[in-house]
């Protein structure tokens, strides 16, 4: 049940990014290994927060210099707490220009506490190159915004941060898939732009009271395009009858694989990897839908079931997580996962879901000004 005084609304942002940034430590633990070598390195299945997967971690390839573990959140948080900020300054739907002109400087400038670092560093110097590509692209190129994306590697580097969008177009799945596109165009292109379309509206589905994993992922389908679709349609049919994450990890790897450029061995991309393409997908968001629907909407089987299946294990986990955040509520999200991430990570993970709660009902207002503006011309039209 909702804490006296928080709305519905609230407590179900909050569900979305504490439930993602939950997701996103617990995977960040296990990120780029098979489901194999996780038991084996940590004696069974992952069930919780574990710490590094070397004990050298500072020197060991291909974990140095991160911290990956024992509780910290990664990039995918960190991006997804940046596009809060820039929502919390603008009070308005975002769009590509929104990205260069506010995203990318809080990258650049600014220094923020990094968990994997241990330190205060500059944003820019945690993310991966496809983040990076911001930076490079929009400050230096001066591309314009909306064609910034092209010629990216194509991966879900914008879709990761693109739960927010969902917030703000709660109950709108039409609307977020719309806005999330804008954003990410100006990131990526083809089947990674497409993805973080579909997650915003599957995090806006998920938003609606009495929404259910199989609404969530049904609205996600309606608007997905594609190899997307394509691969959705696959997983999720994959996942039908299935209840048990364990169960469901081989059979959803099976179900995305011809979608998935990416190529069996996760450390050893593919020659066609990360290329666009009409017909592919990015692996993270159905397997991630795969998971939403396997766990019944409960977040804790659905981290579990993204952490354990390997490979992206982060941004599995943490996508599933939002959407099931998104489900249930705050109250979803296991609480010592939450009180022990945040002290691990010195990060609040409750204000976000809260300032966005705030952001949407300013977004819900100015909507509403804007369509009586229309309607009044309207009518004026046909009469």
């Amino acid at each position: 049940m909702p804490e006296k005084g928080n709305t519905a609304l609230e407590e179900k942002a909050v569900g979305v990014l504490a439930g993602a940034a939950v997701g996103d430590a617990i995977g960040g633990a296990v990120e780029g290994w098979t489901p194999e070598a996780i038991r084996e390195r940590h004696g069974g299945w992952v069930r919780g927060i574990v710490g590094p997967w070397y004990d050298d971690w500072r020197t060991a390839r291909p974990i140095s210099p991160y911290h990956k573990g024992d509780g910290h959140i990664t990039d995918d948080t960190l991006m997804t707490h940046a596009l809060v900020e820039v929502y919390d300054e603008r009070r308005t739907h975002l769009d590509a220009y929104a990205v260069a002109e506010s995203l990318v400087p809080k990258m650049m400038t600014g220094t923020r506490w990094i968990p994997e670092f241990e330190t205060d560093a500059l944003l820019l110097q945690r993310v991966f190159l496809a983040e990076k590509w911001l930076v490079a692209r929009l400050h230096y190129g001066h591309v314009d915004p909306r064609e910034a994306g092209v010629g990216n590697i194509v991966n879900c580097g914008a879709a990761m941060y693109m739960a927010p969008v969902g917030i703000a177009n709660a109950g709108d799945p039409e609307g977020a898939y719309a806005e999330a596109l804008d954003v990410a165009a100006a990131h990526q292109s083809s089947y990674g732009r497409e993805a973080a379309g579909v997650f915003a509206a599957v995090v806006a589905a998920a938003m609606i009271p009495g929404a259910t994993p199989a609404s969530a992922v049904e609205a996600g389908l309606r608007l997905a395009k594609d190899g997307t679709r394509q691969a959705v349609e696959a997983v999720a049919e994959a996942a039908t009858g299935i209840t048990d994450w364990e169960q469901a990890i081989p059979v959803l790897r099976n179900a995305i694989e011809p979608y998935d450029l990416v190529g069996p061995n996760y450390r050893e991309l593919s020659m066609d990897s990360r290329r666009p393409s009409r017909t592919k997908a990015i692996e993270e968001l159905p397997v991630a839908l795969g998971f939403v629907l396997v766990s019944e909407g409960d977040v804790r089987r659905a981290v579990l079931g993204g952490t354990n299946y390997g490979r992206d294990a982060d941004s599995i986990a943490s996508m599933a997580g939002a959407i099931t955040g998104a489900l249930q509520g705050a109250g979803g999200v296991p609480q010592d996962w939450v009180t022990d991430i945040a002290t691990a990570s010195k990060t609040d993970l409750l204000a976000p879901g809260r300032v966005m709660a705030g952001v949407a009902q300013d977004i819900r207002a100015a909507d509403a000004e804007r369509w009586a503006r229309r309607n009044e011309t309207l009518d004026v039209l046909t009469r």
